[in-house]
Order: C-alpha cells, then sequence, then structure tokens
C-alpha cells in the first residue's frame, strides 16, 4: 500500500518528519517496505525568471537568457528551447545541479556553448520526472513555463509537488481495512495521538421523476451488499488539479472527473466503484448474477474473456456490462457523451474475486482489494463520498434514486459488541497496562469504550472485521502501547535445553549426504503439479497414482494436485536443465507424496517420504544403479533387481526394486518415445525410492569388523546361463552356497555360436575370504565345486 505523506497529512496533522513516522508505524505492526523521496534525482534546481532573451550570436538555434534565480543571483543560460520569452518564471539548474534523463540522474556543470557563457540548463517537465498531473504544462515539448507567482529562487520541488514522501507499506491480510489512505490515516492517528480528521461525505439529493432503475442480487452469497445510485447531467470534463495530483502521487493518470472519482474513492476509502453509462445499460436494470456458462465479456482494456458459472458479472436486461470486483466491460464505459451514470459500489465474495482473476489471468486495484476483504462500512461510505464529490467538483447532478440490496441481516453497520476482562488482556501480556493507557489506546483506534470494574464494555469499529475476542484487544493495546514494555522472560514450567536433531533428522542428513558423495545436487520442487503430468507418463486410467487429492484453490491449473509420484517433477527439472545448456547432470529430490485413503478426503492423507534421483548426460543405466546401492550399503540393507515394465521407462533397461518381498521403487531409462515427445537428445535415467519403508530396515550403526588374518583368495568362474537369467539370481546362489564368498562381481558378459542359442557366459570374480585358517588350493576347489554343484541343481548352469 502506497500511502503520500501530503496525503495523509489531509486527515492528520502530522509534526513529526517522514523518518519518524516511518519507525513509529513500524513499532505498531506496519512494515513501511521503503520510504520514497519524490524528489530523489532533482537537486539544486530553483525557480528563475528570464529577463532578458536575445539570439546567440554564433549558433541559429540557440538563445541566451539572462535570468534573476532570486537569492541565487542573476545567471545566463543558453538554451535551444523556442517556447521561452521574456519574463517567463521556468526551472533552472545551477552549477552541480543533477536532473532526471530517461531514467537515468545527470548532473549538469556550467560551461560555454558556441562561444557564450551557459550557468545552468532550463528543464523541461521530463527532466524534473513529472506529468501534467503533477503541475499543468509539464508535458510541454520545451521547457516548463511555472505560474507568474513563483517565488523567485525558491526550490522547485516545493513547486511542482516533488518535495514529498511516498510510504509503501506491508499491509498484512487480516487488516484490509488498512489498504487505503485513509485506514493509514486512522493509524497515524492513534499512534501519534491525533484526531483523526474524516473526509466530506455529505450531499443533497434532488428529485428526478424520469429515472427509473431496478436492482436484482441472485447471487446473495457471492454479492452480500450491492449499493447503486443513479446521477443526472453529467458534464465530462478534466478533474481539479488536487485531484489529479493526488491520483499521480499513487501512480494512477487521470481520465476524466468520473473516471477519476472511482479512482480517488478506491485509493482513499478502499473502495472499489465502477460507473455505468446509463445510455448503454439496456432495460434501466442492473442484474448480480452467476455467468452462464461460454458467456463472454470484453472488458475495458479491451480483452475478451468466455466466461463460465464460477465467475459472477453484473449485467444489464441482456448482457454482461461488468466482471464483479474486477474490471468494467467496454459496453457500458463512461464517455465524453455520457449524461447519466448509475454509480455501483459493492461488497463481493473474496474467495470469487480471487479465483476469477486467477483463473482468466485478469489483475486489476479493485480486485487486489476485494480479494483481501472489502467490508459493508466502507461500501456505504465510499459511495457517500463519491457522490459528494460528484457535487464538489460540479460535474453531475445527485439523484434520489438509491438502490440498496443487503442480504446481511445485521445490516446495519454499527460495529460489533464485546466485553473484555482488562486482567485477561494483562495476564496475556505478562505485563501490567494501566486501565487508563488501555482506554486511550483504544479510544484513538475509533473504539467505544466503557469500564465497568474490570469489565470493558467495547464496540469495535464497523470496519475491523478482524477483530474477534479478548487477545484480538490485547494486541491492539501492546502495539500501541510498545512491545519494548513487555520484559523477555521463561514460562512458569519452561527450562532451557540443548537443541539437537532428532533420529530421523539425522538419518535423513546422512542420506542426501550419501547422494552428494555421488556427485548429486540436490532439487527442491512444489509440493504439487498438473494433472496433465500422469498423462505424460502413459499412466493408465485406473492406476493408483491417478488418485490425487485435488487442491480446492490452487494457483493455477498446472499447480492444481498434490504429487502422488515424483517422477514428473524431476523429468520437468531434467527437460529445464537441458533447455539451458547443462548436458549432463545428476539430481536428487526427498520429498512426500500424498496418498488418499479415499476421494473426496474425509480425513488426512498419508503422508510418506520418496526419494526420485535423474541422471542424464554422460552416464548410463549402471551409473544410477550405483548411487543406489552406495544407499543401500549404508542402511545395512540388499535389494533385489527384478526386469519389469513401466509406461514411462525403456522396456529393456527397467527393474522394479524388491527388499525381501516388499516393492520399494524402481530404476530404468526414460522410454524413447517420451524423449522425443519433450524433445530431449541424451538418455535420461530415473529411479524413485520408497524411502520410509527403505528407513523402516536400515541399520546404519557401525561397528568394528577386524581385517582379515589370513590372505583372501580370488577365483574367476565363467558361468553359461541361459538368456533370461539375471545377475542377482546367479548372485544370490553363489552367497547363499559358501559363507566364506564375501563378494562377487559380475565383470563379463559373452554371447556367440559357440555358447549355444539362447544362452550367455556370464564370468565372476569371486572372492573367498579365510576365517579360522589360510585357504590352501585344494580348499578353494572344495569350496569352488560347491558352488558350482548348488548352481547347476538350482539355475541349471554349467561352467563353461
Amino acid at each position: 500500500m502506497k500511502a503520500p505523506l501530503s496525503w495523509l497529512k489531509d486527515y492528520v496533522d502530522i509534526d513529526v518528519t517522514a523518518q519518524e513516522l516511518q519507525e513509529k508505524l513500524f513499532s505498531c505492526g506496519f512494515e513501511v517496505e521503503e520510504l520514497i523521496y519524490l524528489g530523489k534525482g532533482v537537486e539544486n534546481v530553483v525557480v528563475g525568471k528570464i529577463e532578458k532573451l536575445w539570439k546567440h550570436p554564433n549558433a541559429d538555434k540557440l538563445q541566451v537568457c539572462q535570468l534573476d534565480c532570486g537569492s541565487y543571483g542573476k545567471r545566463q543560460i543558453c538554451t535551444a528551447a523556442t517556447n521561452v520569452f521574456e519574463g517567463a518564471v521556468v526551472p533552472v539548474a545551477l552549477d552541480g545541479a543533477t536532473v532526471k534523463h530517461e531514467g537515468e540522474t545527470v548532473k549538469i556543470k556550467s560551461g560555454k556553448m558556441r562561444g557564450e557563457a551557459s550557468e545552468g540548463m532550463l528543464c523541461s517537465g521530463e527532466e524534473l520526472g513529472i506529468n501534467d498531473d503533477y503541475y499543468p504544462g509539464a508535458e510541454v515539448y520545451g521547457i516548463l513555463i511555472l505560474d507568474e507567482n513563483t517565488p523567485l529562487g525558491e526550490d522547485i520541488r516545493k513547486v511542482v509537488g516533488l518535495d514529498d514522501y511516498i510510504f509503501d507499506i506491508g499491509v498484512t491480510a487480516n487488516r484490509p481495512d488498512c489498504q487505503c489512505i485513509l485506514g493509514i490515516a486512522r493509524e497515524v492517528a492513534a499512534v501519534l495521538r491525533k484526531p483523526l480528521k474524516l473526509p466530506a461525505f455529505d450531499y443533497t439529493e434532488h428529485e428526478d421523476v424520469s429515472a427509473q432503475m431496478n436492482v436484482t442480487v441472485e447471487a446473495p452469497d457471492l454479492c452480500p451488499r450491492y449499493i447503486g445510485h443513479y446521477v443526472s447531467d453529467i458534464r465530462i470534463g478534466k478533474s481539479p488539479a488536487w485531484m489529479r495530483k493526488r491520483l499521480a502521487l499513487s501512480d494512477i493518470r487521470s481520465i476524466s472527473n468520473i473516471v477519476d472519482i472511482t479512482n480517488f474513492v478506491l485509493l482513499e476509502m478502499g473502495q472499489p466503484m465502477h460507473a455505468f453509462d446509463m445510455a448503454d445499460l439496456q432495460n434501466n436494470e442492473i442484474i448480480v448474477r452467476r455467468a452462464a456458462n461460454g458467456e463472454k465479456i470484453v472488458t475495458l482494456d479491451d480483452k475478451e474473456f468466455e466466461l463460465n458459472e464460477n465467475n459472477l458479472v453484473i449485467c444489464d436486461g441482456n448482457r454482461p456490462v461488468a466482471l464483479a470486483g474486477i474490471m468494467g466491460g467496454k459496453n457500458s464505459e463512461i464517455k465524453e457523451s455520457t449524461k447519466e451514470v448509475f454509480f455501483e459500489a459493492a461488497k463481493f465474495a473474496r474467495d470469487c474475486v480471487r479465483k476469477t482473476s486467477r483463473a482468466l489471468g485478469q489483475k486489476s486495484d479493485s480486485s487486489s482489494r476485494f480479494e483481501k476483504g472489502v467490508d459493508e462500512y466502507t461500501t456505504e461510505y465510499g459511495m457517500k463520498r463519491a457522490l459528494h464529490l460528484i457535487e464538489e467538483l460540479g460535474c453531475g447532478t445527485v439523484s434520489k434514486v438509491h438502490l440498496d440490496v443487503d442480504s446481511d441481516a445485521s445490516g446495519d453497520n454499527g460495529g460489533k459488541r464485546m466485553t473484555v476482562s482488562v486482567s485477561k488482556i494483562n495476564a496475556l501480556l505478562g505485563i501490567t497496562v494501566p486501565t487508563e493507557e488501555m482506554v486511550n489506546i483504544l479510544q484513538s483506534l475509533q473504539f467505544e469504550v466503557s469500564v465497568e470494574g474490570d469489565e470493558m464494555n467495547l464496540v469495535v469499529p464497523p470496519y475491523r472485521d478482524d477483530i474477534d475476542a479478548y487477545p484480538d484487544i490485547a494486541e491492539e493495546v501492546i502495539r500501541m502501547y510498545g512491545y519494548d514494555h513487555i520484559v523477555p522472560k521463561f514460562l512458569d514450567k519452561a527450562k532451557i535445553t540443548a537443541g539437537k536433531l532428532t533420529n530421523e533428522q539425522k538419518l535423513m542428513n546422512a542420506t542426501k549426504n550419501v547422494l552428494r558423495n555421488q556427485g548429486y545436487s540436490e532439487a527442491v520442487n512444489y509440493s504439487f503439479y498438473s494433472p496433465k503430468s500422469f498423462d505424460l507418463l502413459r499412466l493408465p486410467e485406473d492406476a493408483p497414482e491417478r488418485r490425487a487429492i485435488k487442491i480446492l484453490n490452487p494457483i493455477g491449473e498446472d499447480l492444481s494436485i498434490m504429487r502422488t509420484i515424483l517422477a514428473p517433477s524431476m523429468i520437468e527439472n531434467v527437460v529445464r536443465n537441458l533447455r539451458r545448456g547443462n548436458e549432463e547432470g545428476k539430481l536428487f529430490e526427498t520429498a512426500n507424496i500424498y496418498l488418499a485413503k479415499e476421494l473426496p478426503l474425509v480425513e488426512h492423507p498419508e503422508e510418506r517420504m520418496h526419494i526420485v534421483l535423474g541422471l542424464w548426460g554422460n552416464c548410463d543405466f549402471f551409473d544410477l544403479k550405483g548411487a543406489i546401492e552406495a544407499l543401500t550399503d549404508y542402511y545395512g540393507i540388499k535389494l533385489t533387481y527384478r526386469a519389469e515394465t513401466l509406461p514411462f521407462l525403456h522396456p529393456g533397461a527397467t527393474a522394479k526394486l524388491y527388499m525381501g518381498e516388499k516393492l520399494v521403487g524402481y530404476i530404468g531409462e526414460l522410454a524413447p518415445d517420451l524423449c522425443s515427445e519433450l524433445a530431449i537428445e541424451k538418455k535420461v535415467f530415473l529411479a524413485e525410492l520408497d524411502y520410509a519403508l527403505l528407513t523402516k530396515k536400515a541399520n546404519t550403526v557401525t561397528r568394528f569388523a577386524p581385517l582379515p588374518k589370513f590372505p583372501v583368495v580370488e577365483r574367476d568362474l565363467a558361468l553359461v546361463a541361459e538368456e533370461n537369467m539375471t545377475c542377482a539370481e546367479i548372485e544370490d546362489v553363489i552367497l547363499r552356497s559358501c559363507k566364506q564368498v564375501t563378494s562377487v562381481r559380475l565383470f563379463d558378459v559373452f554371447r556367440g555360436k559357440q555358447i549355444g542359442e539362447g544362452k550367455k557366459s556370464m564370468a565372476f570374480k569371486l572372492t573367498f575370504t579365510p576365517d579360522e585358517k589360510a585357504f590352501t588350493p585344494e580348499i578353494v576347489d572344495k569350496l569352488v565345486k560347491r558352488i558350482l554343484d548348488q548352481l547347476a541343481a538350482k539355475l541349471n548352469i554349467q561352467l563353461r
């Protein structure tokens, strides 16, 4: 929320500097994210008067000016401007001054131009960084001509309104009442303990027998209150300088008096308003309803939108004329020919405005206010303020045609009543705030207060929807009383403890370190993705992964369901890296997947930790397998690999991972047709593991094992097996056959005519580790024979 200091002074007598006010706002809970000085970049520029003007003797396009700059004395300046004249009062940049040029700050120095002294520069509005809304004539091509009565030697920043500060304030979600100038002014008045000067709301209504209007609200749940007022004899014209200046300080360009009034009320009161040209409203009727599916509207910015039943629209007798809470329609905009206007001020459901705005990709100042919340008090007084301004500016005649549709049963805008205990507030704060001080604070915040013993009877301001119980009152008291009054202390039963990681956190950190040591970098993704992710993976319609939890209020369709599998996020990471020129890489992510027991949700879903690994570039399947084995070695568990298929992985390079008979994950190469669809020219390998299941059996305790007393013995065995025989099956039989075998490693696979049809030769290196005595060749031969007998009996494998 941007609040100009000069505008705040309209409502509060501010007698502190902008910097002091910034600190005071921070102390009462409003962070000033930036304090902007409007005159920054414009230094040492003063008001001067051209006393003499003559043609430059050595340049046809230059003139020489003799200027009186008041206390700064006389100056001679050469200029190429054609709109200057003797007697003109102009901005003069003296020697050493700075001005603005194309967004940059430029320093001005004295010198000579074609032999004539030039002690500075005459300035245009552009070089001061202003437009016509700041000062009339600022957009003229040439030098800015000032009012002839402007004091000579005066700092130009004071003259054109640049000697001002803008407070860029971070307004929290619970304080929508402060998303306007008046709301911030209330807080400034409270923190300075000054009276608040409210703007004028009075106006005079006139009879207009010809005016007939009807308002119907068909969706009261989305529009709790709708106020409309008819104004005749509209005279479209330019807004007064003070209003144009106020709008300019908030980065809004003046358009016309009627449109400017709606923008002014939006900024001042926080109430978005809209003005309809009555000549364009069919049947003199306004209907607030849900849009029909496929219904279309063209908004004021010439964008066409196709609507559905989730969008709220303002319609005349026939068609939509505005997107409720977002923007008016092109078909009823204010024009120079407008003679009659129907003003609208309403309260719309914040979630409806937010969802429509996001779904259509249409944002506006109005939608940003409605998304945070607009109360009924502001709706009513916003309309009153607009009608007062109509009368003040003399741009229309306010009629008696006033329509107010209020679906709220209370509807009196009187503010809720509550009784709170002074002692309970002090107990919550942990200090004693004098009752009289509490009363003064709350009254400065516009609460009505009466005290009876320990109880305070309050009437909450009608615009403070965030006040609900005594803790909220305690918060109001302490933020104005000062948080520095709170004395830090432990709770009664608190004690100092040494912080440390839990065993689960230690295991997770160790897991990440294992993967980092394998060369992998950690990726972090959102916990949700698009439903199209399942189509990308070619998962069948009945796949359990498709039973995803839908988010009720998603940021967008691409982030609308909770993840049930991590692979799509990792594939997206790989694609993004490749498109940015990272030709090879290794990534991993540890994150929860969300598994619903039933849909729609009736209880919290199961959150299950998974690990996903992605590998691409100069690598192969076994590089990824090595990283998984490094993990399982650390966990002290062993996995078996079974050749199976998944829709999104290469059918000949995919395996599922089992711990005993429990499936714990998969590993494989991304399917070539999927790579082609994603325009990936590199091989990509993926693996996903059920971390929760893996670590349930993990044994990471380090135990000492003495070095063998006797030398190990290695033997190579070339075995002939069936083509479909896996390495894991053979390794398992070898290790079970002989406990002295401590390592089995496949180092060669050979296929050929001499081996036989449908067979292959697999060469293994076996490591034998003796425990009680050294192995002789005869002992090793016996062990090898035992292994070969078991291989022949169980797997029909022969020695080559």
